[in-house]
């Protein structure tokens, strides 16, 4: 069964088709990035599931007061509200007056959230200044029951979410033109794929486009291009497509037997000889009884220790040098591998210098 899967893995790989993308699915455009906020928050209306802490209590009474109810906190004791942070991301292109999702969790002892709801709580970015303000009832998308002698959980109680919960107070606007240029950023930064796709740009706009490393592409705005015209402009260059380059790369997670080979990894040419030594080890209880009609002795209880060694018979296989991954995963499955054996291999012929690829164990 793992020899069948690993052999699935490799193909699947060297199958993958080898066609073009469009350039706005493998970059992503300098300035345009979402902001987290977060902030400290209460959550009321819980059926004696909130953590009843001094935190929680003081908070209640300092909202109480500013309404002109003079409270301690020993007068609030229930376990009906609860301390929360809440977070959400502040989008590129949010604007005054749109909502924002937001994730509500606890910070003290509650049980669960359900049936919840989130008092006004101002949430601030990095620079310490209120961007949005979320309230409402809080959603957990599960629910808990419980009785004397049994209960009964569904999904996560202690984390929720309100959909359109904050309100945007403030903007933080996307710089996507500076110096009259945008900056194109790879997610998999690689010179020949960067390149490629100064090239390609340049095909369409003439001398606009350069490779500044392996991982930015500067394109400068033509002269044409106005601030109506940048939406248009930066539509038709992201649906350009280029090839991209994929390095030579073998990921091996040890944890799971999983191993993904890149489309350009080779081997040179290799004797390759894999055994395996099994001990193993059995433990069994017996019996020890007297001889029939014998006036001594008695019945007892015995432990029997069984030990056998196996080792499996390993043969030198010759490994030519792989052209493609079809080519290489034939050559390996042809040798009658599992995972863990094809994971020593890979690890061994690195340290021989056979493997040429980068070789990740995760």
């Amino acid at each position: 069964m793992w020899r069948r899967v690993i052999g699935i893995l490799i193909v699947i790989a060297a199958a993958a088709p080898c066609g073009a993308e469009r350039i706005k699915d493998i970059t992503s455009i300098q300035g345009v990035r979402g902001n987290p906020l977060h902030g400290y928050g209460l959550v009321i209306g819980l059926d004696g599931t909130g953590d009843n802490s001094a935190a929680s209590r003081q908070a209640l009474t300092n909202i109480l007061r500013r309404k002109g109810l003079v409270l301690k906190p020993d007068d609030l004791a229930s376990k009906n509200i609860a301390s929360v942070l809440v977070t959400a991301e502040l989008g590129p292109w949010s604007r005054l007056g749109s909502g924002l999702d937001v994730t509500v969790s606890t910070i003290g002892n509650a049980e669960s959230l359900q049936g919840g709801k989130l008092l006004m709580t101002e949430l601030v970015g990095a620079d310490g200044r209120v961007y949005a303000v979320a309230q409402g009832s809080v959603s957990i998308g599960g629910f808990s029951a419980s009785g004397q002698t049994s209960s009964v959980v569904k999904n996560h109680q202690t984390v929720g979410r309100i959909t359109s919960g904050a309100t945007v107070e403030r903007e933080e606007l996307a710089e996507v033109v500076k110096n009259g240029q945008i900056t194109l950023l790879l997610r998999n930064a690689d010179y020949t794929t960067a390149g490629r796709i100064a090239k390609q740009i340049n095909g369409l706009y003439a001398g606009s486009s350069y490779a500044a490393d392996a991982g930015t592409i500067r394109v400068r705005l033509p002269k044409t291009v106005g601030k109506t015209a940048l939406t248009g402009f930066i539509d038709r260059i992201g649906a350009l497509e280029v090839k991209s380059d994929v390095p030579a790369m073998v990921i091996v997670n040890e944890r799971t037997g999983t191993i993904i080979v890149g489309q350009n990894v080779g081997i040179s040419r290799v004797a390759i000889s894999h055994g395996n030594l099994a001990i193993v080890t059995e433990e069994r209880e017996g019996v020890s009884q007297p001889q029939p009609f014998s006036r001594t002795g008695t019945t007892e209880k015995i432990n029997q220790t069984s030990i056998k060694a196996i080792e499996e018979k390993g043969s030198l296989n010759v490994v030519d040098r792989a052209v493609s991954v079809s080519d290489l995963a034939r050559a390996l499955n042809a040798m009658g591998l599992t995972p863990r054996d094809m994971i020593a291999i890979f690890e061994a012929l690195k340290r021989a210098n056979a493997l040429q690829a980068e070789l990740r164990i995760m």
